[in-house]
């Protein structure tokens, strides 16, 4: 149930006036109107009309491809990242000039088993020595297979910098990168591990 607003009483409202004449308006050409209820004051900008639905009819083909994306595209979020190591050497990797000691392709494995391949690779990997590792997704399906919550297009090239924040990858990891096209482009990784100590 709404609270009824508070009424000013006499001596208030009469306080109020003398203050209100001690002051010089800044506009006196354009007095400023206070709604009732600042609340539910109405905008000035009426929100745009929403976009028509087509008409469909029976028979016609349906565009199965989505219009809309869960997150922003992960290429864009991993450039946007600050850089961890060497800027010089991340102009090299990045510029595909780098060749990556180890490599691992996890195209075509659910995420259960591409989970569990990572961790080993990156752990095996980071204590044999090697620093620049490649790690292949695929670039995953284009299509969105119209359940009733949408599907993220490649899951695993979405997951697996996920799984490289973590535990126990997080403190192995000190940079990842897409790949240049001479090595997967987006359908791959590049990650740039930690020292030995």
């Amino acid at each position: 149930m709404a609270r009824r607003r508070r009424q000013l009483t006499a001596e208030e409202k009469a306080l109020w006036d003398q203050v209100a004449s001690t002051t010089t308006r800044l506009a006196p050409e354009a007095p400023t109107v206070v709604p009732d209820d600042p609340v539910r004051a109405p905008s000035h900008h009426p929100a745009p009309a929403p976009a028509p639905i087509p008409r469909f009819r029976v028979g016609a083909k349906v565009d199965l491809k989505p219009k809309h994306s869960i997150a922003g595209p992960i290429h864009e979020a991993l450039a946007a990242a600050p850089i961890s190591m060497d800027h010089k050497t991340h102009r090299k990797m990045t510029k595909g000039k780098l060749s990556p000691d180890a490599r691992i392709d996890l195209h075509g494995m659910t995420l259960h088993e591409a989970h569990g391949e990572l961790t080993h690779f990156i752990l095996s990997s980071h204590e044999k020595g090697h620093r620049l590792v490649l790690v292949i997704t695929g670039k995953g399906k284009d299509r969105d297979e119209g359940g009733p919550i949408p599907t993220r297009m490649g899951v695993l090239r979405h997951q697996v910098p996920q799984w490289l924040r973590l535990p126990p990858l997080g403190r192995l990891v000190l940079q990842t990168t897409p790949a240049h096209l001479k090595h997967g482009g987006h359908g791959a990784y590049y990650v740039y591990l930690r020292r030995t100590r």
